[in-house]
């Protein structure tokens, strides 16, 4: 037992005071890693320029990350006020820091991935930021980072709350990111992973099969599977979908299928100041205008 303590304390420690180099080698280590396996056992053979495809998606997570920063210091600060006033489940309810670990991290997966997820699916206004990650129509392991800066702003207001309510150490937050950047690698990568061991593993966390039924280009399946780390909160609210054959999937969002407006940084940027068309049959369609719009499938 107090080996395992000490352990803990150390896996603590380390995460209190995480060196930078290692979040940065998480980033940079799982996306070359990524990227060679799913050159090895593609799941899908694209033919695309990957190198040009990656250098769209890599320019938008700078900018993304740009704005992350600017929230850096009010995570920190929300962090540090949990902690010393004692508020959040952590706080609240007494537990080894293993079962912490465990908690935080799942908590955190719920407000910071899956909530906010959900929520830009359904808020139209919110949905035209995330439609430029759906627009990419070669998924591979960059398009993790495919985000519109705008929508960090999302991101980071939800996680924030995620803090306070789960009373989450910073320890904690920068253990959930570690595990958060590993999984966007994992399950956007263009992996073609045996069907028994995916499906195995999905009961519990999200798998590179079951995020690309995510990736459909067509409702009902875009709107499923929203987890980033857990499936556990799909599973519980019935948003989980799976496909009998991968190869019933077709990349991308049925409004933005024309690579002019999915493969042109410029155009991505703007599209969420463009005039939206509804997908047909959407029910955003009586809200933003006649559905017939959209580009038929």
């Amino acid at each position: 037992y107090l080996k395992v303590e000490m352990l803990m304390e150390s896996f603590v420690e380390f995460f209190e005071n995480i060196p930078t180099a290692f979040r940065a080698g998480l980033l940079v280590g799982g996306i070359f890693l990524f990227w060679i396996i799913e050159g090895v056992f593609p799941l899908f053979e694209f033919g695309y320029k990957k190198v040009r495809h990656a250098g769209i998606n890599l320019f938008l997570n700078g900018l993304f990350l740009a704005i992350g920063l600017a929230f850096a210091g009010l995570l920190v600060w929300s962090s540090d006020w949990v902690t010393e006033e004692g508020f959040g489940v952590l706080q609240w309810i007494e537990m080894p820091l293993w079962a912490q670990a465990i908690v935080g991290v799942l908590l955190l997966d719920f407000f910071g991935a899956y909530l906010i997820h959900w929520i830009e699916h359904k808020v139209v206004f919110m949905w035209r930021f995330h439609l430029v990650h759906h627009s990419d129509t070669t998924v591979d392991v960059t398009t993790g980072l495919r985000h519109h800066p705008g929508e960090a702003v999302f991101r980071m207001v939800f996680t924030i709350l995620g803090v306070i309510l789960v009373g989450a150490p910073i320890w904690i937050i920068f253990l959930y990111q570690s595990i958060s950047a590993l999984f966007a690698h994992l399950t956007h990568a263009n992996i073609n992973m045996p069907r028994k061991i995916d499906r195995a593993l999905s009961w519990i966390f999200i798998t590179p099969l079951m995020h690309k039924v995510h990736h459909h280009y067509t409702q009902p399946l875009t709107d499923t599977n929203y987890g980033n780390i857990f499936s556990i909160w799909d599973r519980l609210l019935g948003t989980f979908a799976q496909v009998d054959e991968m190869t019933e999937l077709k990349y991308g969002i049925d409004t933005h299928m024309d690579p002019k407006e999915n493969d042109n940084l410029g155009n991505l940027l703007k599209i969420p100041f463009q005039q939206y068309r509804p997908p047909v049959g959407s029910k955003f369609g009586e809200e933003e205008g006649d559905a017939k719009e959209s580009q038929k499938h």
